[in-house]
């Protein structure tokens, strides 16, 4: 008896052991730890043709909040600077001058602890 208890409670953290943690504090989205608007925004991406260059995804810290950057994929248009919402903050670059829309000049300067959410790997 007392085997069959050992045996179950050790199934039993091992399956909670092999759950998929959302340590972001977000809804949970498909990939661990994203936003769920981020993974939608990445499925809209990758059911559109591939960018050149190709689109990715960064998360970054920001003036104390944690931000997520889409980097300009071609000709005059803006990178986009969203907030954990996915809300979008500000324009940092791009556009038809280059410096997108003035209100995060320096999110180029401030910014910190860069990641990489995505990145299409897709070819043209």
């Amino acid at each position: 008896m007392k085997l069959r208890i050992l045996a179950v409670v050790i199934i039993l953290i091992f399956l909670a052991g092999c759950a998929a943690v959302n340590t972001g504090g977000w809804p949970q989205g498909t990939q661990v730890g994203n936003p769920a608007w981020v993974d939608q925004l990445i499925n809209k991406f990758e059911s559109n043709p591939v960018a050149n260059p190709p689109l990715s995804v960064w998360k970054y810290e920001y003036n104390g909040q944690v931000v997520y950057f889409v980097p300009a994929h071609c000709c005059d248009i803006t990178s986009v600077v969203y907030d954990a919402e996915g809300t979008v903050m500000c324009a940092p670059d791009g556009g038809i001058a280059g410096r997108g829309d003035g209100k995060c000049s320096d999110f180029f300067d401030k910014r910190s602890n860069e990641q990489l959410i995505w990145q299409d790997t897709r070819t043209r």
